[in-house]
């Protein structure tokens, strides 16, 4: 896939997230308006409600937290990220790297506490303001010789999705 603008990677993500929670039998109600606080989509199963922040990538990464790391470490902008989502919010992290425009793209769901440990075990334990999908650090790197990724268990699949509001709803 060509690199496009990140409005329309954010515009592709959202849609692609609302089709797979929807897909699952899933109801799926999509904010209007820009700048939306917190959250892009409301998803519900009977009476469970969660509120999904949608993150779409075609870097293999998520910046999540360098405007939370002016006078602190990583660890301390982590921190701060996680203490501004609410406790029924998870996220859906879509990525476009390495897709073909046929198919569809990889997405994981994951909760702000779960996002925040491996962000605080990314570069083996020195903290990280991206979250990668994978990542291999390199020679000269601090964090040389390790990899990042994310947990399989985040993949985006039914039985996700269901223990997200079995748990978080």
């Amino acid at each position: 896939m060509k690199k496009v603008s990140s409005w329309h990677i954010g515009v592709a993500a959202e849609a692609f997230a609302a089709a797979q929670f929807a897909r699952y039998g899933i109801n799926v109600s999509v904010q209007y308006g820009a700048n939306q606080p917190e959250y892009d989509l409301i998803a519900s199963m009977g009476d469970l409600i969660l509120k999904v922040s949608v993150k779409g990538s075609q870097d293999g990464g998520w910046g999540l937290t360098q405007s939370y790391k002016k006078d602190c470490d990583y660890h301390e902008a982590i921190d701060k990220w996680l203490a501004t989502h609410g406790k029924k919010t998870i996220f859906c992290l879509v990525q476009f790297k390495n897709v073909a425009d046929e198919q569809l793209p990889r997405m994981y769901l994951a909760t702000p506490s779960e996002i925040a440990q491996v962000l605080h075990n990314s570069r083996s334990g020195l903290g990280e303001t991206v979250l990668r999908e994978y990542h291999v650090w390199g020679k000269k790197a601090s964090a040389a010789g390790t990899i990042d990724k994310l947990p399989n268990e985040w993949l985006f699949t039914a039985e996700r999705a269901t223990q997200m509001f079995n748990q978080y709803a």
